[in-house]
């Protein structure tokens, strides 16, 4: 079943999510409908889904892209490298000239900004089988990792834009224009 993608204000999305005790029905029917959901969105296209994204507020976050495709339930960050990316990734802008590489979220579409996210992290967390797995990230992957721990936590990208005094920009489907936050 197709779930609603909860907006930047519903205040789901700044409580910290409550650990899943039992990966029962209930917790894979959840996950069954947000990969639903996750491949239903094409405007914009998701690269992951977090269940505070859809209302839930639990430990589980869904992501798919490029053959990259994780359940990850009850996360523990390891380790995280010490060396920032230059700039996360979801779009890119820019005409003719280096492009940036632009951070988004379902629950704020269309708005996109260069965040600073560690190259690496080591995660430990439960699949939908409740199999615990430990596993490292590089990258646009870590990035995707790290983008949904932070729903986890309450965090949404552009406190890291404003954090990191990022600019922030909205895309129309056709031009590119930067919003001011304040």
């Amino acid at each position: 079943m197709m779930l609603k993608v909860v907006g930047v204000k519903n205040p789901v999305l700044r409580l910290k999510a409550k650990p899943v005790g039992k990966i029962d029905k209930k917790v894979k029917k959840l996950i069954a409908d947000m990969k639903e959901t996750l491949m239903a969105q094409k405007d914009p296209e998701g690269v992951g889904l977090a269940a505070p994204q859809v209302g839930k507020s639990l430990q589980i976050f869904i992501t798919r892209h490029k053959g990259f495709e994780r359940v990850v339930i009850n996360p523990v960050v390891l380790e995280i490298s010490k060396t920032k990316s230059p700039h996360s990734a979801k779009a890119t802008r820019g005409k003719g000239k280096k492009r940036d590489i632009l951070e988004g979220c379902l629950s704020l579409p269309h708005y996109y900004g260069p965040i600073k996210r560690d190259q690496k992290v080591k995660v430990k967390y439960q699949n939908e089988e409740d199999k615990e797995i430990t596993e490292e990230f590089k990258d646009f992957e870590a990035q995707i990792i790290e983008h949904e721990i932070d729903h986890l936590n309450g965090i949404l990208f552009v406190d890291h834009i404003l954090k990191q005094k990022a600019p922030l920009y909205k895309f129309d489907g056709k031009e590119w224009e930067e919003v001011e936050l304040s």
